[in-house]
């Protein structure tokens, strides 16, 4: 057997463990397994791809140390309240080593190498990843709410993107058609390219982050397969379609869960309409209590209901959540999680926060499942979710949010809002259910309020 053969071989391998990895990815239960499949897979086809050519070895095991001993760095230190910056941070490295790897691959070609369909595929890569860079770097500024990033306006920005991706394209024709000067087209189309990515991404409302970061998961994907191209990689060629094909799922599933279609994610944003009613209309019947007045009702209640959002990760209260959820289990309650597909800033965050203070995963009930049983609940205990919870959905056609699915606490019988203040979500607007007939405010950082909660149960 050849030493090509055994590397496609192994490439073959690597792509059935990154398919298998995936899958796995699907179900919390093989999470852990899907995750190390991957992973394996990817070691596998680093090591094929280091004998398939002529590297310098010492300068790939510098770059592996480096990366291995940030990467590390990173998993220790890292937050779980920034895990999505740190997903928009690798979404971003991806699409830059893209640009970087397809545009050093153009320079050592010679001009007889430079063929039609690589010079395409290098283009791609560099638009897509370029794009795919400075959007993420964006995206992540917006989700550390960077003030002078949140406060960047264009006027005629749909003009202004639509100009740039115009010239970002004319060049990709100047790279494909213009091989002797490609090298110099290839790099002015990055950067032009790098600007398309601020605009297209600047103009997005913190309230589609979520569906942002899947679609520049996508890109990220999307631009690796084009540089496999470049380099005739096939392990290259098919991780990247699987991630850009994943993303384009996701990016799907959170638009549905958010009723926004795509476009209107990438061009409009999420603004109060001039109907919609003041906070100082909205709340002048909201009612404050105290944890232990919660604490009261949830002794006699017999079904709870946790609804968790972006306060909670803030919070750092998932943890204090796990202690009362499993102190009223111990007295014969049945606690449940309703889970909004888009509650936090990226996909799946709150289930990536209730996994890590090992909240059962069968206690998770997904929005239509949880919604379907809400006039079952006795108390609705929402803790630092807003705009998910939020009933103009469905009453006022006039709402930026106007039509999105949403967790219906309005309909228990009691809800408990767990938030420090009244201040509007992502979308910018009073919500109703704090000033509704059944629901109780208690203001507090939302950690100590679950913590003096259990306590006065416990003292009860």
């Amino acid at each position: 057997m050849s030493d090509n053969n055994l590397i496609d071989i192994c490439y073959l391998v690597a792509a059935v463990l990154f398919i298998s990895g995936l899958k796995g990815l699907t179900h919390p239960r093989t999470a852990v397994r899907g995750n190390l499949l991957g992973a394996s897979g990817m070691l596998l086809a680093i090591v094929a791809t280091l004998f398939s050519n002529d590297f310098s070895i010492l300068l790939i095991l510098l770059g592996v140390a480096i990366g291995a001993a940030a990467g590390a760095l990173v998993a220790v230190k890292i937050e779980m309240t920034a895990m999505p910056e740190l997903v928009a941070l690798f979404n971003g490295f991806g699409g830059g080593a893209s640009v970087l790897v397809a545009g050093a691959s153009l320079i050592m070609f010679g001009e007889a190498e430079r063929t039609t369909d690589i010079l395409l595929a290098t283009a791609a890569s560099g638009l897509i990843g370029s794009v795919t860079l400075s959007g993420s770097l964006i995206a992540f500024a917006k989700l550390r709410e960077i003030e002078w990033v949140k406060n960047i306006r264009f006027n005629q920005h749909q003009m202004i993107n639509m100009a740039l991706a115009g010239v970002c394209l004319l060049l990709c024709v100047f790279v494909i058609f213009h091989a002797s000067w490609a090298a110099a087209w290839y790099w002015l189309m990055a950067i032009v390219a790098l600007g398309l990515g601020v605009t297209l991404v600047v103009a997005i409302g913190g309230a589609d982050m979520p569906v942002v970061i899947a679609l520049l998961n996508s890109y990220s994907g999307l631009a690796a397969a084009a540089t496999g191209f470049v380099l005739m990689n096939n392990v290259l060629i098919i991780a990247g379609s699987l991630v850009g094909a994943s993303g384009i799922i996701l990016t799907r599933i959170m638009c549905v869960a958010m009723n926004r279609s795509l476009p209107a994610v990438l061009f409009g944003t999420l603004q109060p309409s001039q109907d919609t009613q003041s906070a100082d209309e909205v709340y002048t019947t909201v009612k404050s209590t105290s944890a232990d007045e919660v604490a009261m009702l949830l002794e006699v209640a017999s079904r709870v209901a946790v609804i968790p959002g972006y306060g909670m990760a803030v919070a750092q209260a998932q943890h204090a959540v796990r202690d009362l959820t499993n102190l009223l289990a111990a007295r014969g309650v049945t606690v449940e999680f309703g889970i909004h597909p888009v509650a936090g800033r990226m996909p799946g965050h709150m289930n990536v926060l209730l996994a890590e203070a090992d909240v059962p995963y069968d206690l998770l009930k997904e929005m239509d499942e949880i919604n379907s049983e809400m006039d079952q609940i006795d108390v609705a205990i929402v803790v630092g979710a807003n705009d998910v919870v939020n009933p103009v959905a469905r009453t006022d056609p006039n709402s930026p949010i106007a039509g999105m699915p949403i967790i219906e606490v309005d309909r228990a019988r009691t809800a408990v809002v767990i938030k420090r203040s009244l201040s509007p979500g992502f979308a910018g607007i009073p919500n109703p259910l704090f000033a509704a007939e059944t629901t109780l405010m208690l203001f507090a950082d939302g950690k100590q309020a679950v913590v003096d909660i259990a306590k006065a149960i416990q003292e009860g």
